[in-house]
């Protein structure tokens, strides 16, 4: 329901041709990775019918373990012509913490099983003893079967589409289109990269914390564009951190393809050659390329910060693509327990949204992902449904958006509390210290926050990246995610569009007087 998924076809030589429009621009850069390294690995012991997983970061392409992709490849007339790969995001792994996302991990191998590039499926059979592995290694079993099963069953689809098209047109055409698809697009991106003026373009952000003892983790990034050619430099960015806070270099391609992509050319294609003509320098050992046994499960909240810079680098020369900076937070929510009614083991994840930046010619959003995430909620009736837990209230933060000529958009709050039964909680959260900040005078957006409801009605504040801990029925988190920050001076906010604040109910009196007042 979260649609936390990817599909993409490359060619034979394992270069990616397209990435479905759906999926998550996170996910692009891991199915490259892990096609390189099938290659790399099996050489000429690739056949038909196989089907190869995998999800390590460190070693298999990979950006954090719940991530589990399959490839399988496509054969014509007995000749290797293709791959067709899925990427999917399981809502357990194993690990050291239910839902192999708690916040606080120190190496890699507390956040679950770690599954280099190995063949599931070989000659269309399955090899049961891997499969018993990997179920061994997960909590509930029996839901990662199905999710896999899917994914197996997309592989075969996929299989069986692409011998369809090139059984139409020819293994000839087909591979002469994949060609003129990267070339086509290797040639857009250049040239919308050439209309960035010529210069170098700084800019800092932080995060704000490991879930450890890292405080305000710095990523400094240069821009420096010539001609066609564009480089993003990392160099200066702070040193990888105990916590899972860390990304891996191919998680910082899928970020600075998206970045670039949104700010220049919504519309190319994702594919191999849109990361092929941007350069990127990372400095092995910083957060923004970490080795092992450095932690990642938390990659998601580090990547749009990532997005965050490089809008605050190129927002200058770009000032009509640039937005204010969104709730980059990917605030993630766990609950597991066993279901009273049923005996059964549950884990629940979820992702949720926030504000999205203002723009320069409109509002930003209220409650939606932004940048490299686009799940979607999960409806409180589906929740409820399928979890032994009671959503309270769900709705818009007051006052999140950042003032502005255009206001950033509302964070969300959930209340969710387990029922008839105690259960695991644990949370991660970003922007939960530091404010998104707005753009071109615009205010920053409000920061999230984690907090607990206990039985006598008094709050508890929780720490952004909570740990484990346990929640009883008799309690309840509340769950507020970052707004975002504003575009341009308040002042100059149209009476129009203040009179539809006022009306909307979003902003307090109090608000709207401090920002707006004449």
């Amino acid at each position: 329901e979260r649609h936390d998924h990817s599909t993409a076809i490359a060619d034979a030589a394992g270069r990616l041709v397209a990435q479905a429009e759906w999926s998550l621009p996170i996910h692009l850069a891991s199915m490259l990775g892990l096609l390189d390294i099938l290659i790399q690995k099996y050489s000429d012991d690739i056949h038909e019918g196989d089907i190869f997983i995998a999800n390590d970061p460190h070693v298999a392409g990979g950006t954090h373990l719940p991530d589990l992709a399959l490839v399988s490849p496509v054969f014509v007339d007995g000749k290797l012509s293709a791959f067709v790969a899925n990427l999917a995001h399981h809502a357990d792994v194993g690990g050291a913490a239910q839902g192999s996302m708690s916040g606080g991990m120190r190496e890699i191998w507390q956040e679950g099983l770690r599954i280099p590039v190995m063949r599931l499926y070989s000659r269309g059979q399955l090899n049961s003893e891997v499969m018993e592995l990997l179920l061994l290694n997960m909590r509930l079993p029996e839901e990662r079967r199905g999710d896999l099963n899917a994914q197996i069953a997309a592989c075969h689809l996929g299989v069986q589409r692409m011998k369809t098209l090139f059984g139409q047109y020819g293994n000839s055409t087909v591979s002469t289109a994949f060609a003129e698809i990267l070339a086509r697009t290797d040639r857009r991106m250049k040239t919308a990269i050439a209309q960035i003026p010529d210069g170098s373009y700084n800019f800092e952000d932080v995060l704000d914390d490991d879930g450890l003892d890292a405080r305000d983790i710095r990523f400094k990034l240069e821009v420096r564009k010539t001609g066609e050619q564009i480089v993003f430099d990392f160099t200066g960015t702070d040193p990888q951190v105990p916590g899972n806070v860390n990304l891996t270099l191919n998680a910082v391609q899928s970020a600075v393809c998206y970045a670039l992509k949104s700010l220049l050319d919504p519309a190319l294609p994702n594919n191999q050659a849109a990361i092929d003509a941007i350069d990127i320098i990372a400095p092995v050992g910083t957060i923004a390329n970490c080795v092992t046994p450095g932690a990642v499960a938390l990659r998601a909240n580090t990547c749009q910060r990532v997005v965050d810079v490089i809008i605050g680098a190129l927002a200058d020369v770009l000032p009509d693509q640039a937005i204010g900076a969104a709730n980059g937070a990917n605030t993630s929510i766990v609950f597991a327990g066993t279901d009273p009614g049923t005996g059964s083991p549950y884990v629940y994840l979820e992702t949720l949204g926030g504000g999205m930046g203002a723009r320069s010619d409109k509002d930003g959003k209220d409650g939606v992902q932004v940048h490299i995430t686009n799940t979607s909620n999960l409806p409180i009736e589906a929740i409820e449904m399928e979890y032994p837990l009671r959503v309270e209230s769900y709705g818009l933060v007051e006052d999140s958006g950042g003032a502005g000529r255009h206001r950033g958009g509302l964070g969300l709050r959930r209340v969710v509390r387990p029922i008839g039964h105690v259960c695991e909680l644990n949370g991660v959260g970003e922007r939960f210290r530091h404010q998104p900040w707005g753009i071109f005078g615009g205010k920053p957006g409000a920061s999230g926050r984690f907090r607990l409801r206990e039985p006598d009605g008094s709050i508890d504040e929780l720490p952004p990246k909570t740990g484990r801990r346990w929640l009883s029925p008799d309690q309840a988190v509340i769950v507020e995610t970052p707004g975002a920050g504003g575009y341009g001076q308040p002042a100059t906010r149209t009476a129009e569009d203040l009179e539809t604040d006022q009306a909307s109910e979003k902003f307090s009196a109090e608000f709207m007087q401090r920002h707006y007042k004449d």
